[in-house]
């Protein structure tokens, strides 16, 4: 009885050991999806004809950006294979420009588009997007799906080109995330640099356009004063 009772527990110690081994390899996986950037979601919004609708995104430079755009068709039934076709009232001119106006993409008339660029500047990019005057008025809704940094990556399209586990796909998006958060850091610590430096000139201008103020109300009053004297001297005043 002794035999067996001590086999038993040195199986239950094995066991444990085992799961204990486990634990972490389990946990892992949780982690990494916890810190796993989330996905950008498309953004859905109405469009009346005859306006325009423009959508900035905040863009460090050397940033990839990649972006999709469509227009809802009003006439989709949901479960329905065969749709009908898109009305020719919706459809949209779009362009996005950079934040120096430059011109990045133009589409005229379109239901649908992507575009993708690397950015050389920093600040807000816009993607515009304007309907045709119709009447009457007509409401177009915009489907667009803009991502850029880590999201803009085709992260599938990585794996298959590369063979990669899943496990393995999962660090390499950790580590372009955390390469991106470290250049977001230096880009943030820039700005505020530049943000200090303005602070610096705006109080050096206002500084001097204080003893300017007070130099002209000092001459004003003197010029009032000699006249004033002038005056009553003429008057036989003074």
């Amino acid at each position: 009885f002794s035999s067996s009772s001590s086999s038993s527990l040195s199986v239950c110690r094995v066991e444990a050991m085992r799961a204990a081994g486990r634990q972490p390899l389990v946990l892992l996986p949780l982690l990494l999806l916890l810190l796993a950037p989330s996905p950008a979601l498309a953004l859905r919004f109405e469009l009346q004809s005859g306006h325009t609708k423009c959508i900035a995104e905040d863009i460090r430079v050397n940033a990839m950006s990649v972006g999709k755009y469509s227009v809802v068709n009003p006439n989709d039934v949901e479960g329905h294979l065969n749709s009908p076709p898109l009305p020719d009232t919706h459809r949209v001119t779009v362009r996005v420009t950079s934040p120096h106006g430059n011109s990045i993409h133009h589409a005229d008339k379109v239901e649908s588009g992507n575009f993708a660029f690397t950015s050389t500047e920093d600040g807000d990019y816009l993607a515009c997007f304007w309907s045709e005057d119709h009447k009457p008025s007509v409401t177009l809704t915009v489907e667009l799906d803009w991502r850029t940094g880590v999201a803009a990556r085709d992260w599938p399209s990585v794996a298959k080109k590369g063979q990669v586990e899943v496990m393995e796909l999962e660090l390499k998006k950790l580590e372009d995330t955390v390469k991106s958060i470290h250049e977001e850091m230096f880009y943030l610590r820039s700005r505020e640099e530049e943000m200090q430096e303005l602070n610096r000139s705006t109080n050096s201008r206002m500084a001097w356009l204080s003893f300017l103020s007070l130099a002209v109300c000092l001459s004003v009053a003197g010029l009032q004063l000699w006249h004033l004297k002038t005056f009553f001297e003429r008057k036989k005043l003074l």
